[in-house]
């Protein structure tokens, strides 16, 4: 995965959205993450050096100092909307794995030049799937793969919600668009 970009919204009360972005495939990820940690990110993508270390920048140091490295990380579960990730670091020849918040192991991928990988059953799950442009559809017309059953109650709020997330993510409101992705979710069941 790639780092497609952080957004905001004036309702997310200082989250951000962290979207990553399938290199090989057409999936997206939005992850809500807080402003410390988008500012993090940020600065690290756009090669801006603060004044005095930044916590990530010193685990760096750290891990740089005991001669070891972050080899990649891996956002492997999503539980009660939570996702959890792990750090891979390489100390002596040997791989040491550490749970870590999936906007802090990104941040520290990012300063080591790391692979993001995330989990293929977090990404069917949480995944939102990007479509060709089709001639004449907006620029940013993205799709989330569903599979529903149908039921008499739950079509007209399901179809509903799906028209809602078409329109939050062609918004890039990637926040609303999350909210919408676990809503449906748990109207599948």
């Amino acid at each position: 995965m790639d780092i497609l970009g952080l957004s905001t919204s004036p309702s997310s009360g200082g989250a951000y959205a962290l979207i990553l972005n399938e290199i090989d495939g057409s999936r997206r990820l939005p992850i809500i993450i807080g402003t410390f940690e988008a500012q993090a990110i940020a600065l690290e993508l756009e090669r801006i050096k603060p004044p005095r270390p930044m916590t990530h920048d010193l685990l760096r140091s750290v891990i740089q100092g005991f001669g070891s490295y972050v080899k990649s990380i891996l956002i492997n579960e999503l539980r009660d909307g939570t996702f959890f990730a792990q750090v891979t670091l390489e100390a002596d020849g040997q791989d040491m794995e550490l749970d870590a918040r999936p906007s802090d192991a990104i941040a520290l991928a990012i300063r080591f030049d790391a692979s993001i990988f995330v989990s293929s059953v977090i990404l069917d799950e949480a995944g939102i799937t990007s479509e060709a442009k089709i001639e004449g559809a907006p620029e940013h017309s993205v799709e989330m793969s569903t599979t529903v059953k149908e039921t008499p109650e739950g079509d007209s709020r399901v179809s509903t919600l799906e028209k809602q997330l078409q329109s939050a993510i062609a918004a890039e409101d990637y926040e609303r668009a999350a909210k919408i992705r676990d809503e449906l979710n748990k109207l599948k069941g």
